[in-house]
């Protein structure tokens, strides 16, 4: 993907707490990426694998560099730019950053449990009800 012209943001199409999570973002931080369920991605032109996809938001940079979970979310708060690059950058640093992995980790594994997520988010993506993979 190298040289491309936005960044792209990554997420989990099917999980209710993921598409509502990245729709805040899209209403409340200036996002500056082409924001794709890994479903609908050529996840094989981004760089990535759609086991990667599955377990974590991915950042994938304009020079390709994959970056995923609480590192993906620094980044994208850091392109944003603004008062969004301070905790952007503060977060991709330890030791926050072993912080901001821990609770992303805790996060993603109880999205089922996450306002707006449902059961078919703590399924397998391949069990998931309207499965694309």
């Amino acid at each position: 993907m190298s040289g491309s012209e936005r960044p792209v943001l990554v997420y989990d199409g099917d999980c209710g707490f993921c598409t509502s999570s990245v729709r805040f973002l899209e209403r409340h931080v200036p996002v500056q990426a082409t924001v794709v369920a890994f479903q609908f991605a050529d996840l094989d032109a981004l760089g990535t694998t759609a086991e990667r996809a599955q377990h974590e938001v991915l950042w994938i940079d304009r020079d390709g560099r994959v970056s995923g979970g609480a590192q993906a979310i620094g980044r994208m708060m850091t392109a944003a730019g603004g008062l969004w690059r301070v905790p952007g950058t503060v977060m991709r640093v330890p030791p926050v950053s072993w912080a901001a992995h821990a609770v992303y980790r805790l996060v993603a594994s109880n999205r089922h449990r996450m306002p707006g997520g449902t059961a078919a988010c703590m399924l397998p993506p391949d069990r998931r009800p309207g499965s694309h993979t």
